[in-house]
Formats: structure tokens, sequence, C-alpha cells
């Protein structure tokens, strides 16, 4: 599975400038791409400006994200400020390479520390996706923090798991170990895209990653826009499992 993770610094509140960023990163693609992944709440940084940046189903962001679907032909995870009836979400939503919607994952914690839950609703369920047999389990930034959530996506098979983020530099070195921590623990690949640049409140340095089942780190970016491209290796995870079997090994879940 060839995936590319899109680590750039979106524009505060501005869905318009990052859709016009994003267009001039994708056309640095000169190869087929299977699945492209971009941060949490992607065109609009991490605001709490809910009512104002929401959407439904015929949003801007909503509208951008299918039609680059289906002229990449790729399947696209994004994040976005879902409205659903009068509730906010802080979502990532899986589109298959037809624009369709296969998935939407809400974001389980809501990051209290910077009041997140004041203003955005917690989601309930967790989300394994899947592209062709691929399984594949969805989280949110803080959500990376709670092991639980992927020991579950592990229980259930998932082969790789997926974080979308706004994480800040000041706690940059706990995305790092947590996105190792979260591979090794359920054996499985580790996406992490992280935003960079700035907005009201933080600072962020990226360092999306693809770390592999069994911790090492195949791909990890510092500071800069780009686009991580990747082949992965989908054989190594059964092979991990197989070699070592930690997770038939669990006790108390």
């Amino acid at each position: 599975m060839k995936i590319g993770l899109v680590q750039f610094s979106p524009i505060w509140e501005n869905k318009a400038a990052s859709i016009q960023k994003i267009d001039f990163m994708i056309n640095s693609i000169n190869e087929k791409i299977d699945l492209l992944i971009f941060p949490e709440l992607t065109l609009t940084g991490f605001t709490m400006n809910t009512n104002k940046f929401a959407e439904e189903i015929d949003g801007e962001g909503m509208k951008y994200f299918i039609a680059l679907s289906k002229r990449l032909k790729a399947n696209i995870f994004f994040g976005i400020i879902e409205k659903s009836e009068n509730v906010f979400y802080n979502s990532l939503i899986h589109l298959d390479r037809n624009g369709l919607i296969n998935a939407c994952y809400r974001k389980i914690h809501p990051f209290t520390h910077t009041k997140e839950d004041k203003f955005y609703s917690a989601g309930d369920e967790i989300v394994i996706t899947k592209i062709e047999q691929t399984k594949i389990g969805l989280s949110i930034c803080y959500d990376l923090r709670f092991p639980e959530l992927f020991r579950l996506y592990a229980k259930q098979q998932a082969e790789i798991m997926v974080n979308i983020a706004n994480w800040p530099i000041d706690r940059i070195e706990h995305w790092k170990t947590l996105l190792k921590a979260r591979a090794i623990e359920n054996q499985c690949f580790m996406l992490g895209v992280n935003r960079t640049g700035n907005d009201p409140y933080f600072q962020y340095n990226g360092f999306s990653a693809i770390i592999d089942p069994l911790g090492n780190i195949i791909h990890m970016a510092e500071n800069e826009e780009k686009i991580i491209i990747s082949e992965l290796d989908l054989n190594k995870i059964n092979e991990t499992r197989n070699n070592f079997q930690f997770l038939k090994d669990i006790k108390l879940i």
C-alpha cells in the first residue's frame, strides 16, 4: 500500500487559503497513491470556533476533498468540524477513491486542557475502516495518550493505526514516544500526521511519522511542509504477529 502523509501548516480559520496551499502541494505528486492522510482539523487549524466553521455533507471542505479523491483516485483521510444536528464533533473522515464516505470517526477524547470538551462533543465509538482487505483503526491527537483505544483496535486485528493531530512543540517528545509505543504494543504500522507552523496559541513542528510493527521509524519529518510518500510492506504485520504472539497473550481485555 502506497501512502502519503501531508504535513503542512493550515491557514488559521481560512478554508479557502488552506485548500489553495494543499492544491499546490498535491501538484508535486507524480506517482499513484493509495491513501493520502491530512492533519487534524485540516482546513481550519485547532479552532474552538465550531459554530462558524462546522460542516455537514455539503460543506466547502467536504466538497473539496470529495473532488480531490475522485481526481487522484485515492483514499483520503482528513479532519473536519462535523455538525450533526446541533452537535459538533472533531472528526476524521475516510473517503474512498470514488469520493464516497467510507467511515467517520469522532474524537473520543477531547483535549480538556484547552477546553476542547466545551466546544466539541466526545465520540463514543471506535472505528475500524478498510482499504481493500486492510483494517485501519482511526484516532485523533489526544486519543494517542489512551492505550486502551488502540488495544481495542488490535483485538479486532487492525493492521494499521492512524492518528491525525495538531500536536504542539512543547510536548513533541510525548508524540514521538507514544507513536512508537502504540506500534510496538499492537504490532501494527502506526501512521502519525501532525501539522507545522503556528496558530494564535501554539507552535508546531510536525514530526509526522511512519513506524513499523516492531517500532522502527521508517520516516519522520521535522518541521518541513512536505508529503511523505512510502510503500508499506503489509507482510511485516503478519510476520511480526506470528513471530511474537504478544497479542494472543493479553489477559485483561
